[in-house]
């Protein structure tokens, strides 16, 4: 593939690395990325009981739901980084409800003992979600209907290929016609909030001190 035609398939290279559409062969390495960042950016490796329930939550249902609105970045090797969300969050609320939240019930029916650690997300909170995916609508979901989560491992950080995810799955969203999208921050993570400001996401007036919720249009 040459580079205009990466362009035209909303891919781009930089680095050696490639930024491409999601695969099922990259379902492990999706999870991997998700854990080893599921801190507030940090590594949640050994932060929960269990740790396959930050990927329950914030990775594997949207992998399910919505595989072709996932990218990833590959080394050729491995994804090290991705971006997943959904176009339609009332119509992912409603999926998860039926068809993921059964089976989460069953791999994480309750808490499970302390760690030792104290993430600023906690494991009954990351449980309760899971239990009740209505936690991701928000009060301006007619007007954000799409919303994303974005990962990136230590080494990809402030190379710029946060942006490229991004703007590639906003391009992906308004091929669509989807109009807006937003996200939520953990307040503790100070680097994604002024990430997230530079690229242009204003705060939402449901947005909370504790858990910021950002917005913007998928064409600027």
């Amino acid at each position: 593939m040459v580079k205009n035609d990466v362009e035209q398939a909303g891919l781009s290279r930089g680095d050696g690395l490639t930024i491409r559409p999601y695969r099922p062969s990259d379902r492990d390495d999706v999870v991997d990325v998700c854990l080893r960042t599921g801190a507030s950016g940090a590594d949640a490796t050994g932060m929960y009981s269990d740790d396959t329930l930050v990927a329950d939550v914030a990775a594997l249902p949207y992998l399910e739901f919505a595989p072709d609105l996932a990218f990833v970045v590959d080394d050729g090797e491995h994804a090290l980084g991705y971006v997943i969300g959904v176009a339609d969050t009332a119509e992912f609320i409603a999926w998860w409800e039926r068809n993921w939240a059964p089976g989460f019930a069953e791999r994480h029916p309750e808490p499970g003992p302390p760690t030792g650690h104290a993430p600023a997300i906690t494991e009954e909170m990351l449980v309760w979600v899971g239990l009740h995916p209505e936690a991701t609508r928000i009060r301006e979901i007619a007007d954000y209907p799409a919303h994303l989560h974005i990962n990136l491992l230590p080494d990809l950080q402030g190379r710029g290929f946060g942006r490229r995810l991004i703007e590639t799955f906003r391009r992906a969203l308004a091929e669509r016609g989807v109009p807006a999208l937003y996200l939520g921050v953990d307040s503790s993570n100070t680097g994604a909030l002024a990430f997230y400001a530079r690229l242009g996401f204003h705060e939402l007036r449901s947005s909370t001190p504790e858990h910021r919720l950002l917005g913007i249009a998928t064409t600027s």
